[in-house]
């Protein structure tokens, strides 16, 4: 009879320090895994597996949402719809990309630096289709056309390469630094993992809050007049998830508190997924309203986004952030084999 034997587990003490997180003990794969590990890894209740799941789930829902889109709307004519698709495409792309780095990200100390490495450059397009979205559908009606309408994508697009770049930044450092033999031991995530903290969450709470000031104008117009827009409540879901997100990452609740309790199911990392998948889901919801219920009064405001404006920039920008990510991983193999070696505890 066929028997499958699943990889072994290990504790914290028993994995080097870049594979550590705060207050998990235990579920810890093998940082020299093989691929078919991994993949096996995926069926197996590590403090892994509910992070692969909590995104691979949702990229495939968001998908379906995407193909259905493809099959209602006649793209080729209705130009209107061209921003939703350039936004949806990267709601599918940062949680398959993320469930990805999380599913290979034991191969090696590079392997693992590089799965994150991409995972935060799907961020940062994520966060420039939600620009894209903004600009089009939900921007206040006083400020469409005007110098910060115009100025809005842009600077999305500088955001979110400055997002890849100091997120990239937060776990190596400078590209092709001179590394001391101790290169795995030194990397900035592990001589100042405050600093690194900070800077890998500045780097996407800046965008995040750049992109959502004509969102947050339109709130505030909103309280001030008691308006009745039926898309405001889900607007404050989506920001109510987003906060959640944030304060979750940063402050690693609940396995702090409880150190050991929380490595399988639980952990902050887990919630972590599921808020921002929920704030992605709302945006989502909110994002479609507004287009469909301000169509007529949009479209006869201002020109309308061509391909290239849309579809087109987050390709762009996709292939500035793969040379950003190329250039950091270059320098994980840049310096001489022997100071490579992976400590080991």
């Amino acid at each position: 009879m066929l028997s499958l034997k699943l990889p072994r587990l290990l504790n914290i003490n028993q994995v080097p320090k870049v594979f550590r997180e705060q207050g998990i003990v235990f579920g810890y794969r093998h940082p020299r895994s093989s691929a078919a590990d991994c993949l096996l890894s995926v069926f197996q209740m590590t403090n892994e597996t509910l992070n692969i799941w909590t995104h691979f789930v949702p990229a495939c829902y968001f998908l379906g949402k995407l193909l259905a889109l493809l099959y209602a709307l006649d793209l080729c004519n209705d130009v209107y719809a061209w921003p939703l698709l350039a936004y949806m495409s990267t709601c599918c792309i940062y949680p398959f990309m993320s469930s990805c780095a999380h599913t290979f990200s034991t191969m090696s100390t590079q392997a693992r630096h590089i799965c994150y490495f991409f995972d935060y450059g799907s961020l940062s397009i994520y966060s420039l289709g939600s620009a894209v979205a903004y600009s089009a559908y939900v921007f206040p009606e006083e400020w469409v056309d005007g110098t910060f309408h115009r100025c809005y994508v842009p600077t999305a697009v500088f955001n979110a390469v400055l997002s890849t770049g100091l997120s990239c930044y937060s776990r190596l450092g400078a590209p092709y630094h001179h590394y001391n033999s101790d290169i795995l031991e030194r990397f900035p995530e592990l001589e100042q993992p405050r600093f690194s903290k900070v800077l890998r969450t500045l780097a996407f709470v800046y965008p995040y809050l750049f992109d959502s000031i004509p969102l947050f104008y339109r709130l505030y117009l909103c309280a001030e007049d008691s308006c009745a827009e039926g898309v405001i409540p889900i607007h404050i879901q989506h920001v109510v998830f987003a906060f959640l997100t944030c304060f979750i990452f940063t402050t690693h609740l609940p396995e702090r508190l409880a150190p050991g309790h929380f490595d399988y199911i639980g952990h902050s990392h887990q919630v972590f997924h599921v808020c921002g998948i929920a704030g992605t889901y709302f945006q989502m919801e909110a994002i479609m309203m507004d287009m469909a219920s301000r169509h007529e009064r949009l479209r006869a405001s201002f020109p309308l986004p061509t391909l290239s404006q849309t579809v087109g920039l987050i390709g762009v920008c996709l292939v500035i952030n793969l040379i950003i990510i190329g250039a950091f991983s270059k320098a994980l193999y840049s310096t001489p084999e022997s100071s490579k070696r992976e400590k080991t505890t």
